[in-house]
């Protein structure tokens, strides 16, 4: 991963009256490394034989013109390959001279080596030729096409390289320049290699006459610099758009828990389940599942997978029963199966890594039963034995939700949220240091602590470490709300501060609910974020998502410098900074060196500067959309999760402890649907198992707490007026959306596509209560999805495909949102889309219904595709 720091503190080794001189420096060399690497990220990659033929890349540089040449030319351009692909074979670059001879690179895998082929006519040229190594994957390599008329030949140079290859040219010669995939007359073709290109240039009579830089990030046009003779692409994949946007590369569902890991040598992402394990590699992005069967693994709540490399094996960790399994991923087989549950402290958010050091899983901090914890663990694998490391005056406070990163000799962890006592009721906060785990010592070191940021927040599981620069990137996002949003960083290992890059990742968080992680597939080079969710059916939600490296910290243009042109710029430069640097420290590091000391335990006066800038301040401070409340009404949210405001727009939930939650919830659901709740069904509940009197006792205290939290919402009050509780609410003054739910609900006569929309706005913040579980509401919850499922039904009766296609295709997803296997919404969904022309989708949407319900029912769906569309 490319990326570097330059070390500041050094600049206190320069003599003052170079200092100037060297911080001159390095405000040019700082700045231009950052433009020189964002310069590198961009050009126009080519989808291949990954997507069908009219979704492949190609780029016209003439679109409904040709280029003339009266005198020599060449063509040049910079090429990469991008890696694991499954097929590399096709057309580099089409050359059509005058509407009758094609002039073609071409790439063949069919042959063992030497695979990039001239091709004149229907002949290849008899030179053929390679680049070294890995250099196609691995770098930008530069090909130029030179085109002698008084020789009548063609120099192909690629490298330091070169073959001549005679040809007969027209003698006013005008040509098509077609790269990838094309449609142009009877030379239309879509075999294209998966690669990448970027910098055509034209020269003709030794001077350059077109260029192509393809630093784009969206759009269909390809800008030419000098005489603005814009080219045009075909299904095109700008690079820089796929430094800074994450991409959505594949969403799944699972039943119950599921729990990630991933094997960054092959470039595997797992998912597991109590029954099967699903391996997605990330490069080809191909799928396998392995059913456990015979072998079905135990999977709690606080389990977590890890991959080992070292061994090929895949461990499933069972925290509280101190005990770990492993799967072969070779020979397919569970070492354990039937690991029985212990008595739960829970450990959920908890991070691990493997240390090879001492063939050890390391398993710190996590959080269960109102309680985070700072326990070490630890798990020797050769002797399956499992420690809990004692830890003396030990800086790791209690916490979840932090980031982990392994080296060599053990783990960096940074953040999370938790409080200094453990107990979740005395003052949780949110930790920002950052801490080094010695494998050896088995002791904790504090490196330095962020700065707090104006809005909190927590920490997906991993920390990307790259010790080469010294910097790490993280997750990060805020706790405090449902449809939150992950936003990638970058930061040092040595000073606070950090960087946001790349765009932001939606992320659906419910505590324990959900998780987020982050890996680096070296084969690709790129970032890979995981989130899931389990919803409401016991289905875990999973979406995976790709970044390439460096990301960047925008899309905005930046001024394109080719390498070559920086060589005399940087070494110029770099040698007199190192010469400054050797002449501080050989005069003046061993004098004194008390006084460097104080200057290296604080943080350097330039960073704040750097940290400062307007664009990264403006990225961060716009990182937590804010929750929308309808003002100047209070605001009680009961779909999705559970979200009370008052009038000023100050959240309170938050001061609900557990059972005051539920009673609160309780009465209000029996308040609005009946009269209200007696105190006999109150201790039926929430007090079965206490007496009469102690029952009584209980709900007095916590009446007595919830009336002191509703009267911040000063028109919600607790009432006993009738002989049941209720909770009385001006609806005026205060908006609830479960009443407003109950409105369209009840006025069937009324539905149109206005209120349609309007539930749909409603239902989107997730299932009703999506973060809490009462037995007593489970008749709720269920009458509630088949109510708002019917009537989607019931409305799309009355709409005809050909009235409104779209709304209906839109009203089908928010059905499969509460049943992923309604076979109406399938029907209906299938008839848009065909109605639309949008077959290939039709089909889709068909076979994921008939995949996801041969999950669940264990049998095949019985109608086949033309049965749905007749139906």
């Amino acid at each position: 991963m490319p990326g570097g720091n330059f070390n500041f503190i050094s600049l206190y080794l320069i003599p003052m009256k170079f200092r100037f001189l060297a911080l001159l420096l390095t405000s040019i060399l700082i700045p231009g490394l950052f433009r020189f690497c964002q310069a590198q990220s961009y050009g126009l990659g080519f989808d291949s034989f990954e997507v069908v033929q009219d979704k492949r890349t190609g780029l016209d540089l003439s679109p409904g013109n040709t280029f003339c040449f009266d005198k020599d030319f060449e063509l040049s351009f910079e090429l990469s390959f991008l890696a694991n692909k499954k097929t590399y074979f096709g057309y580099i670059v089409r050359l059509i001279e005058n509407d009758k001879q094609n002039i073609d690179l071409i790439y063949d895998n069919s042959v063992r080596n030497q695979h990039f082929k001239l091709v004149i006519g229907d002949k290849f040229s008899p030179v053929s030729f390679d680049f070294l190594g890995n250099d196609l994957f691995k770098k930008w390599n530069r090909i130029t096409l030179k085109f002698n008329k008084d020789k009548k030949n063609i120099q192909v140079v690629y490298g330091d390289k070169s073959f001549i290859q005679p040809i007969k040219f027209s003698d006013k010669g005008c040509f098509k320049i077609l790269f990838g995939a094309n449609q142009y007359k009877e030379f239309k073709s879509t075999d294209v290699p998966p690669m990448k290109i970027r910098n055509i240039s034209i020269i003709e009579n030794k001077q350059q006459k077109y260029r192509w830089a393809l630093d784009e990030t969206d759009g269909l046009k390809a800008t030419e610099e000098i005489q603005k003779k814009d080219g045009l692409t075909i299904n095109p994949v700008w690079i820089r758009k796929l430094h800074y946007e994450w991409q959505l590369v594949r969403t799944l569902s699972m039943q119950d828990f599921v729990k990630t890991g991933f094997d960054q040598r092959q470039g595997n992402l797992f998912f597991m389940s109590k029954d099967s394990l699903v391996s997605y590699n990330t490069a080809a992005d191909s799928l396998r599942i392995v059913k456990f069967k015979d072998q079905k693994q135990s999977l709690f709540i606080d389990n977590q997978i890890l991959f080992d490399d070292t061994s090929n094996k895949l461990f499933n960790i069972f925290i509280d029963e101190q005990q770990v399994s492993s799967f072969d991923i070779k020979n397919r087989s569970w070492d354990k199966i039937g690991i029985i549950s212990a008595p739960k402290r829970n450990f959920l958010h908890a991070n691990k890594f493997y240390s090879a050091q001492d063939s050890s899983i390391y398993i710190l901090g996590g959080y269960g039963h109102l309680a985070y914890k700072n326990d070490v663990q630890r798990y020797h694998v050769p002797s399956a034995k499992w420690e809990n490391i004692k830890l003396k005056d030990s800086v790791f406070t209690p916490r979840y939700l932090a980031a982990l990163g392994t080296t060599k000799n053990g783990a960096y962890i940074l953040g999370g949220y938790g409080s200094s006592t453990g107990q979740q009721m005395l003052n949780p906060r949110n930790w920002y240091d950052l801490l080094f785990f010695d494998t050896k010592t088995q002791n904790f070191k504090k490196i330095y602590e962020l700065k707090t940021p104006e809005e909190d927040f927590v920490f997906g599981n991993s920390l990307i470490i790259n010790e080469k620069d010294s910097s790490y990137y993280a997750l990060i996002f805020p706790k405090n709300k449902f449809n939150s949003e992950l936003q990638l960083i970058k930061g040092s290992l040595t000073h606070p501060g950090f960087t946001a890059v790349g765009s932001r990742i939606p992320y659906q968080f419910v505590d324990i609910q959900s998780f987020a992680d982050l890996f680096f597939d070296t084969l690709s080079g790129r970032f890979i974020a995981v989130t899931l969710y389990q919803a409401e059916d016991n289905q875990t939600k999973i979406g995976v998502y790709s970044l390439y490296s460096p990301p960047l910290a925008s899309i905005k243009p930046v001024a394109v410098i080719e390498a070559d042109n920086y060589k005399t710029v940087w070494i110029a430069a770099g040698c007199i900074m190192l010469a400054l640097l050797a002449f501080g420290y050989f005069k003046y590091a061993k004098k004194d060196t008390k006084s460097v000391i104080p200057v290296l335990a604080t943080e350097p006066e330039v960073m704040p500067s750097i940290i400062a800038e307007p664009a990264v301040l403006s990225a961060l401070k716009g990182m937590v959309t804010e929750e929308k409340t309808v003002s100047p009404q209070g605001n009680v949210f009961l779909f999705g999760n559970l979200q009370l405001f008052d009038e000023d727009g100050n959240e309170i939930t938050k001061q609900f402890s557990p059972l005051v939650k539920e009673l609160f919830l309780v009465i209000l659901l029996y308040s609005i649907r009946w009269e209200g709740i007696s105190s006999e069904k109150l201790k039926e509940l929430l007090w079965f198992d206490k007496s009469s009197e102690s029952a009584r006792n209980n709900r007095s205290v916590n009446i007595a707490k919830l009336k002191g939290i509703l009267d911040k919402m000063k028109y919600c009050q607790v009432s006993k007026e009738t002989g049941y509780w209720k909770i009385k609410i001006d609806y005026d003054k205060i908006h609830v959306d479960y009443m407003h739910y109950l409105s369209i609900i009840g006025n069937k006569q009324a539905l149109n596509k206005d209120s349609i929309t309007e539930l749909a706005e409603i239902t989107k913040r997730g299932n009703f209560l999506s973060n809490v579980e009462y037995e007593w509401l489970d008749n709720f919850k269920s009458e509630i999805s088949n109510e708002i499922v019917d009537t989607y039904l019931r409305f799309a009766a009355t709409v005809k495909i050909s009235d409104d296609p779209e709304f209906l295709i839109k009203l089908s997803n928010y059905i499969f949102y509460f049943d992923a296997v309604n076979e109406e919404a399938m029907i209906i969904k299938c008839k848009a889309l065909a109605h639309l022309g949008k077959h290939s989708l039709a089909k889709t949407t068909y076979e994921n219904f008939a995949r996801e319900y041969n999950r669940i029912y264990g049998e095949d769906f019985q109608k086949d595709m033309p049965e749905v569309l007749q139906s």
